[in-house]
């Protein structure tokens, strides 16, 4: 009996462990993140990771728990991704400098044309997919100023309709090809994070070439290639060379 006893306890708590819902899981890193128990707070994060839950608040509170305990490759990384699903958010961009700054590498960025920053400047302030309805909604006022110009007998509101209808479509043929080229932009982009103490970047992908610099965790790159075991990464300030792909971590 009292091993059925036994048995019967251990799945009910099994049962109540499993049935943890991804909301209960969160609440409880907090928890144990705001009594300074970041290991554990870690832990209910990635299990709601697990749950294929996903959100900046998560990405950022898991970032920050790895910050407390120094794992600077973690933190950036999770800071990164926490930017990359709010990337305006002010808290976010904040910590992820001071996550950065325990990296040791400074790099320089390398200045942006005048056509990526207007790029820049323009759609930073949405999403691609909040353009896109931004999109979607200039298009209904388009049509609908094209059938009250088709439908007025008034040549002053014709005109009036006609005048607006141009302008907009003005409006609506230049946020088209700068949201086009944004998006264009992040799906040929492929980023990643260094994730060892330090690393060789090499000339060639292989370990009989030239070592061009050091890298160090923490350090984000950009990837532009990749061959077998190897990927091609650029740094901001625009130098080149091949790292094998295990010492990555990629963000898309």
């Amino acid at each position: 009996m009292k091993r059925i006893n036994s048995f019967i306890a251990f799945l009910f708590l099994s049962t109540t462990m499993t049935a943890q819902t991804p909301d209960a899981l969160f609440d409880q890193g907090n928890k144990a993140y705001n009594l300074g128990a970041y290991q554990e707070a870690i832990s209910s994060y990635e299990l709601v990771l697990k749950a294929e839950v996903h959100s900046s608040e998560l990405y950022f509170n898991l970032a920050n728990a790895y910050y407390r305990l120094g794992e600077v490759g973690e933190s950036v990384f999770y800071f990164e991704k926490a930017k990359l699903l709010d990337p305006e958010n002010k808290e976010i961009l904040t910590n992820l400098q001071f996550a950065q700054n325990m990296s040791l590498d400074a790099i320089e960025v390398l200045p942006k044309s005048f056509f990526d920053q207007v790029i820049e400047t323009i759609t930073s302030g949405f999403s691609i997919a909040n353009w896109a309805l931004i999109l979607i909604g200039i298009a209904w006022l388009l049509s609908l100023l094209f059938v009250l110009y088709l439908f007025n007998s008034n040549t002053v509101w014709k005109r009036l309709y006609f005048s607006v209808f141009w302008l907009v479509t003005v409006i609506f043929l230049a946020l088209f090809t700068l949201t086009y080229t944004k998006d264009k932009q992040l799906q040929v982009e492929r980023s990643g994070i260094i994730f060892e103490a330090q690393i060789n970047i090499w000339g060639e992908p292989n370990e009989r070439s030239e070592v061009l610099f050091e890298l160090h965790e923490g350090t984000k790159v950009s990837v532009t290639d990749s061959l077998e075991s190897w990927r091609k990464i650029k740094i901001a300030n625009g130098s080149e060379g091949w790292v094998t792909a295990s010492s990555l971590r990629m963000l898309n």
